[in-house]
This record gives structure tokens, sequence and C-alpha cells, in this order.
């Protein structure tokens, strides 16, 4: 552990953030994987609601630098792309 007040400051506003982007993380994943049932399940209509739901969780993160910006777009496009290719 740290000895200087400002390095233990640094060690807990690092744990505060850390757990912060694991949950935003985690939600983007649950979006993703709710895509992926409907698009597996061959159900056009949930897999654009979750799209939609999942495009917003993306680019909230996206928001809170949790996702530089390409990697946001790069996930919405494949996964628009999946979508999409549902007939």
């Amino acid at each position: 552990m740290a000895n200087i007040k400002s390095a233990k400051k640094r060690v807990l506003v690092t744990k505060t953030k850390t757990e912060r982007n694991k949950a935003i993380k985690s939600k983007v994943k649950t979006a993703i994987k709710k895509v992926d049932a409907a698009i597996a399940a061959n159900d056009k209509e949930a897999a654009a609601a979750a799209l939609k739901a999942a495009t917003v969780e993306i680019d909230k993160a996206q928001s809170k630098g949790v996702f530089h910006k390409n990697t946001a777009a790069r996930k919405v496009s494949r996964l628009t792309i999946a979508v999409n290719k549902l007939a």
C-alpha cells in the first residue's frame, strides 16, 4: 500500500473508476447478448428492439470514456449488419 496521501487517494479513485467501468461494460455485454439471442431465435422484431437498446448502452459507454468512439461505432455497425441480415 502507498505511503503518500496523494498516492492513497489515487488508489481509491482508481478502484472507484474500475468498478464503474466494469458495471458499464457488463451492461453493454448483456445488451449485445440479448441482440445475439434474438438473432439466433430468428426474431426480427425482438432483434430490432434489442439493437436499439444495445445501441443506447454502447453510446453511453462511449460518452463516458469506457469505449473509444471507433470501438463503439464498430460494435454498433456489426450488430446492425447482423440484424439487417434477418429476412
